[in-house]
């Protein structure tokens, strides 16, 4: 991440300019926008470790409409807190032995582990891999799940 000014119409404004390698995508976002574009710092250690017991709590078992249930999931994806995005990982995980998953379950939760093991990996100095590899061995543990 870097600052970085730029000329537009005129006027002079700083961005916040974010790279994703993995993506190949560059965002640039002006810093007087960056609360309104849902942008915050990076988790501390004291908040990765409440992922963690979040993780290694039971699966929450929604019940109700699926279309419902998706909103309310991207809902959590999206709103930028890192524990809401782990109670969607820890209640969608499920076993490649278990029950299945259909489509938009997996893909929420793909998603949503990408989202947290690459803030895990940054925060804790570890590979994106290493990360995804431990938060799901924390949801298997706590939900009973055999690995």
């Amino acid at each position: 991440m870097t600052i970085e000014e730029q000329t537009v119409a005129g006027a002079c404004l700083e961005f916040v300019v974010v790279n994703f390698a993995k993506d190949k995508m560059t965002l640039r976002v002006p810093t007087r926008k960056m609360a309104n574009a849902g942008m915050r710092k990076l988790s501390d250690p004291a908040a990765i470790e409440q992922v963690r017991r979040t993780l290694s709590r039971a699966p929450y078992k929604a019940r109700g409409n699926w279309s419902r249930l998706v909103q309310e999931y991207e809902s959590k994806m999206n709103s930028g807190d890192i524990i809401a995005v782990a109670e969607v990982i820890r209640d969608l995980y499920r076993p490649a032995v278990g029950p299945n998953q259909n489509y938009s379950e997996r893909q929420l939760y793909a998603a949503a582990l990408d989202r947290l093991s690459g803030e895990v990996a940054l925060v804790e100095h570890i590979t994106v891999e290493e990360a995804a590899r431990e938060l799901e061995s924390i949801v298997i543990a706590g939900a009973g799940w055999k690995a």
